[in-house]
C-alpha cells in the first residue's frame, strides 16, 4: 500500500533549515556529508569537525566521542543517518553528534535523492504564468505560433523545460532552473528592448526562451544528484536545441529567413568559439541575448557562493577562488577597513 504524500512528510527527518525548530532538542536526521576533519585539543583530544549539507543547506557538526571511528567509516559525499542535539554555537547552528548515536552511511536505496537536488525558488505554476505571459505579448504570428506549440501543444516538451536544470555545477543547477534562467533573460531582454526600441522585441523575447532549450536533454537526476547524460557529453544543448527548435519551425512552416535569425541566436549565445558556439553572435539580437544570459548566469553563481559560503562562516570577508568566475567575490564589508 502506498502512503499518503502527506503522512510521509508529516514524520520524515528534518531537514537543515528546519533546525532551528529543534534548539536543545535531540533529533536523527539524514545529510550528505559535504566536508570532514579529524582535530585535536590542546589537551590531545580527538573530534571529528563535519560539515553536512542537504537541499536547503549546510550544517556544522561534531563528533567529541567516535571521532576516530566515525572518520575511517564516513567518506566525503556519503548519505549518512545520524543523531545529535541541536545547539547555537557561535551564533549558528551545529549539531552535537550523541556519545550512543552511531553514524550511519546509507545505501542509494535507503533515502530519496530529492532530498540532496535543490528545487528553483520560482514554481512551476509561476514559470508557467511568466511564459504565459510572453506569449500573449508576442505580435509576430510565426514566433508566437512556434511558442505555443513548444509550451502548449507539446506536454513531453514543456514539462521536460519546467523541471531541467540548467546546469551542473555552475550556474542554476538545480531543478527548474531552466525555466527561472530563461525566464529571467527574457524579462531583461523585453527591457532592454523598451530602451533600444529599435531591436526586434518579439525575436529577442522568443531567442531568449528558446536559447537552452536543449539542456532538457543534457541532465538526469539520479542516486547521485543531477548528473551529464551520455546526450549531453557527446552533442550538448546548443546543437539539441538547434534541432528543437529547428524541426518546430519546419512544422509550423516558417520563413527561411525568420528561422535563420532564431536558429542563429541558439548557436551563438555562448558568444566565443572558445566556449561553445560555432558562430558568434552577428546580429543585434544575438548579442544582446548573450551579453544578458551571460550576466545572468553569472549572477546567479555568485548569490549562491556568497549564500553558501557566509551560511557556513558569517564572519568570511572574501569567497574562495572560483575557477568558473575566474576570482574570489567580496561577501561582507570589512568593517576593519
Amino acid at each position: 500500500m502506498k502512503l499518503p504524500k502527506e503522512l510521509i512528510e508529516k514524520f520524515r527527518e528534518p531537514y537543515i533549515s528546519e533546525l532551528e525548530n529543534y534548539i536543545n532538542s535531540k533529533v536523527e536526521t539524514i545529510v550528505k556529508v559535504k566536508s570532514k576533519r579529524l582535530l585535536e585539543t590542546k589537551n590531545g583530544q580527538k573530534y571529528l569537525l563535519l560539515t553536512f549539507e542537504d537541499k536547503t543547506g549546510i550544517l556544522r557538526a561534531i563528533d567529541w566521542f567516535n571521532a576516530e571511528k566515525n572518520d575511517a567509516k564516513i567518506n566525503v559525499g556519503n548519505v549518512v543517518r545520524t543523531q545529535g542535539k541541536v545547539v547555537i554555537y557561535d551564533g549558528r547552528i551545529q549539531l552535537n553528534i550523541l556519545e550512543d548515536s552511531n553514524i550511519i552511511v546509507l545505501n542509494e536505496d535507503e533515502y530519496n535523492i530529492e532530498r540532496f537536488v535543490s528545487e528553483s525558488k520560482m514554481s512551476s505554476e509561476s514559470a508557467k504564468t511568466k511564459i504565459s505571459y510572453f506569449i500573449d505579448t508576442i505580435k509576430n504570428d510565426t514566433l508566437k505560433k512556434l511558442l505555443i506549440e513548444i509550451f502548449k501543444n507539446d506536454e513531453n516538451l514543456s514539462e521536460a523545460f519546467m523541471s531541467a536544470p540548467a546546469g551542473l555545477r555552475v550556474h542554476h543547477n538545480y531543478v527548474g532552473g531552466l525555466a527561472e534562467h530563461s525566464i529571467t533573460v527574457a524579462s531583461i531582454c523585453e527591457n532592454v528592448s523598451k530602451i533600444y526600441t529599435w531591436l526586434d522585441r518579439d525575436l529577442l523575447i522568443t531567442g531568449a526562451l528558446l536559447h537552452d532549450i536543449g539542456k532538457i536533454y543534457d541532465y538526469e537526476i539520479s542516486s547521485h544528484g543531477i548528473e551529464l547524460t551520455q546526450k549531453g557529453e557527446l552533442i550538448g544543448h546548443i546543437v539539441s536545441g538547434f534541432d528543437i527548435v529547428k524541426e518546430k519551425l519546419n512544422k509550423i512552416n516558417a520563413s527561411s529567413e525568420l528561422s535563420e535569425k532564431l536558429l542563429h541566436m541558439i548557436l551563438s549565445h555562448h558568444g566565443e568559439l572558445e566556449w561553445g558556439s560555432p558562430v558568434l553572435p552577428k546580429t543585434p539580437e544575438a548579442y544582446v541575448l548573450h551579453m544578458i544570459e551571460n550576466m545572468d548566469s553569472k549572477l546567479n553563481r555568485m548569490h549562491n557562493i556568497k549564500e553558501r559560503e557566509l551560511e557556513i562562516n558569517p564572519e568570511k570577508i572574501w569567497s574562495d577562488f572560483d575557477p568558473s568566475l575566474g576570482r574570489r567575490i567580496l561577501l561582507k564589508h570589512d568593517e576593519r577597513g
